[in-house]
Parts: structure tokens; C-alpha cells; sequence
């Protein structure tokens, strides 16, 4: 009787352990926001058109649980990609009109943060609902870095 018990959970707890269902219990980590956004820099001076592409289909690995690319336009905040298929809207906007409910315009700071030289990462933090979850912001962190002349990434995780 054990044996059969224990026969039945076993493949039970191997799909509860696989690396697939803990991915989508977890939220992505600052490390793991950090290599995206660097790889995210690299593909845009790779082929920028080509890496704009990935990033507004999520593909290519710049999209993983609640990880995703967007970039901004270095002249004028426009908002180029976004790889959150929940956000499509925001394409074409400003970013520097973005706010959260408690009016903090980090918008205007991811704006600032990609004027800086190459190569410099800079965190921005701020509160934000979890997509998918209910409306409570919650604390986010925002990655930006400038790729090249015309254009700044950034991914942001969830604390």
C-alpha cells in the first residue's frame, strides 16, 4: 500500500519540483535582471532593428516570468519597446509622463538614467502592481542603462 502511495506521488512531485513550475511561482531576481539588460545593450549594438524585434515579441530570452526589455528613445523619451505583451499600449508614448498611483514620475528618472554615458547601470525604485496581480503597487526596480546614441534599455524586477 506505501509502495503504491508513494509510486503515485512521485510523478506528483517531480513536475511540482521541474524548474518549468518554479519559474512561474517566481518572480525574476536583480541578477537575473541585470544579465538580461546586458545582453538586451549587446543585442542592440549587434543590430539595433533586429533587437527591437526581439524585445516587443519576447523573444530571444528577453522575456522570462516578470522580466521583460523596454527601451526609450535618448531624444525624446518615445518608448520604442516593450516586451510585455500587457503594456503594448505604452508604444509610441513618452516615457517621461509615466507615473505610478502615488504620482511619482519615474518615467522622468528612467529618462535621466539613459542620458548618462554608456555603459552605466542606474537603478530606479518605485511602487508598481505586480502584472497579473491585483492593483496593490508593490516595490519595482528598474535597470536602465544607454545602448547607444539613440536608444536606453532597462528591465525591472519586483522586490
Amino acid at each position: 500500500m506505501v509502495r503504491k502511495l508513494m509510486i503515485a506521488a512521485a510523478p506528483a512531485a517531480v513536475i511540482a519540483l521541474s524548474p518549468a513550475a518554479f519559474a512561474q511561482q517566481t518572480g525574476g531576481t536583480a541578477e537575473e535582471a541585470k544579465t538580461m539588460l546586458m545582453k538586451a545593450v549587446a543585442a542592440v549594438r549587434a543590430d539595433e532593428a533586429k533587437a527591437l524585434e526581439m524585445f516587443n515579441k519576447g523573444e530571444g530570452g528577453f522575456r522570462d516570468r516578470d522580466l521583460y526589455v523596454f527601451c526609450v528613445s535618448t531624444s525624446d523619451g518615445t518608448i520604442v519597446a516593450v516586451g510585455n505583451p500587457n503594456l503594448k499600449e505604452a508604444l509610441g508614448s513618452d516615457m517621461r509622463a509615466a507615473q505610478n498611483s502615488t504620482g511619482r514620475a519615474f518615467g522622468a528618472e528612467i529618462y535621466a538614467a539613459i542620458q548618462k554615458p554608456e555603459g552605466q547601470i542606474t537603478e530606479i525604485s518605485y511602487m508598481l502592481p505586480r502584472p497579473g496581480a491585483d492593483d496593490t503597487p508593490v516595490a519595482r526596480v528598474s535597470l536602465v542603462a544607454r545602448a547607444d546614441a539613440d536608444l536606453g534599455c532597462g528591465v525591472g524586477y519586483y522586490k
